[in-house]
């Protein structure tokens, strides 16, 4: 079973299928490799694709230690798989807690991002949220320890961002479950308190984002109502960013719309490699509603 392993010791399994540009997916809480099969078939025609499960999600290893997780820890794991698999600058697709590693990144070691997808990012970062946000990390973490993912998971799983998955696609929604009702009990509990519970605020990482040139791509959907607020804070500061707000859509959209999902994430990187992803022109921030500014 390949897998990639970490400057602590700690081996990530991954799937590699593909060939040309690299491209790394990294997944959400509730997900892990398997998440990325829609775009592992799709991208795989093009683009040598990789997506690997996190610590804490078997197959790769489940560290004891709430230590051996956080924040930059989960970023440091995306640029060991970058690095060790030889893949730098490599194209970046995030989900959710992925996407917060994958914007993470893009500040701490732009060298190795040819271009970020952060989708579904900013639950707990939207202004008054973060106490709230941590406050139900706290209470899901406990219910997850007490009860086990086996029993927990389809509970988890129908949160209200997720219950446009279920009405589109019941089949594909079922499959998600039983996927996240497998995960490693242990491993969920040390992720969801010490990176997700842990993790900084977007809107305290402003300067960094302001400085940040990456080409960036924000997916969000209209239903995933905790990303929308950051969504925009992330276009209105990311010089490199552009937004996409995909209809009638809620968290997991790589799953619930992977049709829309692929082909934006494919128009983004076809733009990025042929060199035609511009910067922001700060004309369009000169505050003006219609005036037109100084020629």
């Amino acid at each position: 079973m390949p897998h990639v392993t970490t400057d602590d010791g700690v081996r990530l399994h991954y799937e590699d299928v593909g060939s040309g540009a690299p491209m790394v997916f990294v997944h959400e809480f509730a997900g892990d490799a398997r998440s990325w099969e829609p775009q592992l078939r799709f991208f795989a025609r093009r683009y040598r694709c990789i997506a690997f499960s996190a610590r804490g999600y078997p197959p790769s290893d489940v560290p004891e230690s709430p230590a051996s997780y956080g924040q930059d820890r989960a970023t440091d794991d995306v640029a060991a798989v970058i690095k060790g698999l030889d893949l730098a600058p490599a194209h970046v697709v995030g989900l959710s807690m992925g996407a917060f590693a994958t914007l993470h990144l893009g500040l701490r070691y732009p060298e190795l991002a040819r271009s970020l997808v952060a989708a579904g990012v900013g639950y707990g970062a939207a202004p008054g949220k973060r106490e709230q946000f941590r406050a139900e990390v706290e209470t899901t973490a406990t219910r997850m320890r007490g009860e086990g993912m086996g029993h927990f998971a389809p509970i988890y799983a129908h949160g209200p961002t997720r219950l446009q998955h279920e009405r589109k696609d019941p089949r594909g929604f079922a499959e998600f479950v039983a996927q996240l009702a497998g995960h490693s009990t242990l491993g969920s509990v040390n992720t969801m308190m010490a990176v997700q519970r842990e993790r900084p605020a977007l809107l305290d990482l402003e300067a960094g984002f302001r400085a940040m040139t990456v080409p960036t791509l924000i997916i969000a959907g209209d239903e995933d109502e905790p990303t929308l607020e950051p969504a925009l804070f992330l276009k209105r500061t990311i010089s490199s960013a552009a937004l996409m707000v995909l209809p009638h859509c809620g968290h997991t959209m790589n799953l619930e719309e992977p049709a829309a999902f692929n082909a934006a994430v494919l128009d983004f990187v076809t733009m990025v490699d042929a060199g035609r992803w511009p910067l922001r022109n700060p004309a369009t921030l000169a505050g003006g509603i219609i005036k037109a500014g100084p020629r």
